[in-house]
């Protein structure tokens, strides 16, 4: 059993983690802290919570600094440049933890981060700790972590799309294309012009284009993946729903893999798109969250939503020449607090889909 310490636990992510870990079967108790709203109850300022807190959740929100010392680990879900206080904390003090913001997603990288997120690192030796949290990238390693810097949810429905193309060297890396879209609680809880229900409602626009943080991440993910420099294009989309995240990806296929995609579908009597599917479910078919749909069946986000499932489909378009992948998650839970649970299964040791085994609603 763990006791477990979310600081920034009034932000989307932040309730999200608490919603699961108060199912989680080993964890023995939560603390939560706020800075907008220390000293009030967590259950007034989301009222969904009244009444499910029982003995397993403190209800009046702490100071940071009263539950790292109460915890054995820590989820931090703050904004980008504060966490590496509480990680060295962590690391000083035999504890572990997983922090959402971008913190600790670029290993060793201190450059790469300063470049998208203008802020150098305070404590530069504790990166030295940490491991990049996909399980599907990192699974042994997360095991061992005390540091996890968990993956960004836009990040992780184009990694996740392409992780099998890469792995079997299907496409060319030169020119990557990521068209995502994403629901409004990817812009956060604070409130801005942007997620204003008059800005976003009955609108649907690409917003940061050429110049969103992620685009940076995504390509670090895809260059580990594939070996060599990935160059990718990303244009972010906000539409008017509340979570959700749809990528569709576009990369040529190399000339050699287009060949030998072409001559199995003749010799099999099937699709491309089926040559390329089996690859993907082979890749995958140990993976608890990611889901390879069947041919004819469209990823969707409705199919998604409140579940820690990635799903993807695959087309091989253009004559044969280029690899389409779509893929959606819910950028609440593989996208960011589900995902955070993945990895701390991992870590301790429990079942990889406890308490992160949600069955997705029907509509």
């Amino acid at each position: 059993m763990v006791t477990v310490g979310i600081i920034g636990a009034t932000g989307y992510a932040g309730v999200e983690l608490l919603r699961i870990l108060l199912r989680h079967p080993h964890v023995k108790y939560i603390y939560c802290s706020s800075v907008s709203f220390e000293g009030q109850n967590i259950d007034d300022v989301y009222p969904n919570l009244k009444g499910m807190l029982g003995d397993k959740c403190g209800r009046v929100l702490l100071s940071a600094d009263e539950i790292k010392e109460k915890a054995d680990i820590l989820f931090t879900a703050l904004p980008h440049g504060i966490a590496e206080q509480y990680a060295d904390y962590c690391v000083k003090n035999g504890k572990k933890l997983i922090d959402l913001s971008a913190d600790f997603r670029y290993g060793t990288d201190e450059a790469t981060f300063t470049k998208w997120y203008k802020k150098t690192w305070d404590f530069p030796e504790v990166h030295q700790e940490c491991v990049y949290g996909s399980p599907e990238m990192n699974r042994e390693s997360i095991r061992s972590a005390r540091i996890i810097g968990n993956p960004g949810c836009y990040v992780t429905s184009v990694t996740l799309g392409l992780l099998p193309a890469l792995k079997n060297s299907l496409v060319d890396v030169n020119t990557i294309i990521a068209d995502s879209k994403s629901g409004v609680t990817g812009a956060g809880r604070n409130p801005s012009m942007t997620n204003q229900f008059c800005e976003c409602g009955e609108s649907f626009s690409a917003y940061k284009v050429g110049n969103h943080r992620h685009q940076s991440e995504i390509e670090r993910n895809l260059s580990i993946l594939a070996g060599t420099k990935a160059n990718v294009i990303f244009t972010p989309h906000l539409i008017p729903q509340n979570r959700g995240i749809l990528s569709t990806i576009y990369a040529p296929l190399t000339q050699s893999a287009a060949g030998t995609i072409a001559a199995e579908a003749e010799k099999r009597g099937c699709t491309p798109d089926e040559v390329v599917r089996d690859i993907y479910r082979k890749t995958y078919e140990n993976e608890p969250f990611v889901r390879v749909l069947d041919a004819g069946v469209n990823a969707t986000t409705r199919v998604v939503r409140y579940s820690n499932f990635c799903d993807i489909q695959v087309y091989v378009v253009n004559g044969g020449k280029m690899l389409e992948v779509v893929s959606c998650l819910d950028n609440m839970i593989k996208g960011a607090a589900g995902q955070a649970v993945q990895n701390m299964n991992l870590m301790y040791g429990f079942g990889e889909t406890e308490a992160i085994d949600f069955v997705p609603p029907a509509f």
